[in-house]
């Protein structure tokens, strides 16, 4: 048995060698320095404007948004991003920081244009001993949405445009109907007019479906905008008239159109009685008003449900 013994005691020897050359050779090994808060603004923004936008949301508090999302979700979003990097210019000045235990500012100037260099503070904090962009009471409200964080962020800045926009509508309506006798003009009529941007037409830029529409030989008008995908680009639905901007996310407009001639007013009920019977589908407890039609033209007729839910 003594042999056995003597070359488990070999082996253990040359273990513990092992582990001490592999000790040393760690700590001989050069320690990757950690990156300062300077640093991280400067590779965010860096990563930004090169769109490696994942990259760049590593480094802030936006991670914890950007790391749930599904691929198709990612690329859902990827718009959004490429805006926010459009603006970041390309020559950023950094002029110092100040570091108080896990908190930092850096002080950034950025230079838009012909403007004058305006110096703006950037908030860091340290997470696991790295620095990221961002500070603790907002990294929570980031957690608390997780990956929807992004998607109410642009839907926030689509109500604002819609309301914006509306309000752009009703003052177009007005400058045509000062140029034409009092009458107003439908979507088609009041961008050949250049009043309002041809991108009403689509939803790409502004995330809704815009609806202007010339009633009573053009004696009135009214505008809807809902979105094109809810939850996604909007969840409130606009109605404006002369009265003024109605919206809700609990109450709206549902707008619709028959193509055609000669639609019986039969039609309109029953697609009434498809849009209750959803409520019923879902358990939910509301109401369709009757059908009201906003306009008929021999090339179809839209007609508005009043819609509202608890």
């Amino acid at each position: 048995m003594r042999p056995s013994f003597i070359r488990v005691r070999a082996f253990q020897r040359v273990v513990l060698i092992g582990l001490v050359i592999f000790s040393a050779f760690v700590v001989a090994m050069p320690q990757q320095p950690q990156r300062s808060p300077s640093d991280t603004v400067r590779e965010f923004y860096k990563a930004m404007r090169e769109k490696r936008f994942r990259e760049a949301f590593d480094l802030s508090i936006y991670k914890w948004a950007i790391d749930p999302l599904k691929p198709q979700e990612f690329e859902d979003l990827r718009p959004d991003f490429e805006k926010m990097a459009a603006v970041i210019p390309a020559a950023v000045n950094i002029t110092g920081e100040q570091i108080s235990g896990d908190a930092a500012t850096v002080f950034v100037k950025v230079k838009e244009g012909e403007t004058p260099e305006q110096s703006e503070p950037v908030s860091l904090m340290r997470a696991a001993g790295v620095w990221i962009i961002g500070d603790k009471e907002n990294q929570e409200i980031v957690k608390k949405a997780g990956k929807q964080f992004f998607f109410n962020a642009r839907i926030d800045t689509h109500h604002d445009e819609v309301q914006a926009m509306l309000t752009r509508i009703s003052l177009a309506q007005l400058v045509y109907s000062q140029q034409h006798n009092g009458l107003f003009g439908d979507l088609a009529t009041l961008i050949a007019a250049g009043l309002v941007p041809k991108d009403l037409e689509g939803t790409e830029s502004t995330g809704y479906r815009f609806h202007i529409n010339s009633v009573n030989g053009g004696k009135s008008w009214n505008a809807a905008a809902e979105p094109a995908q809810y939850r996604r680009t909007g969840k409130l639905s606009f109605y404006m008239d002369a009265a003024g901007v109605r919206s809700g996310d609990k109450g709206g407009s549902v707008l619709t159109r028959f193509a055609g001639e000669g639609t019986p007013e039969a039609a309109f009920h029953v697609l009434r009685g498809t849009l209750l019977f959803v409520y019923e589908l879902s358990g939910t407890v509301g109401e369709v008003g009757l059908p009201q039609v906003v306009e008929s033209t021999p090339a179809g007729v839209t007609v508005r449900y009043d819609v509202r839910w608890h």
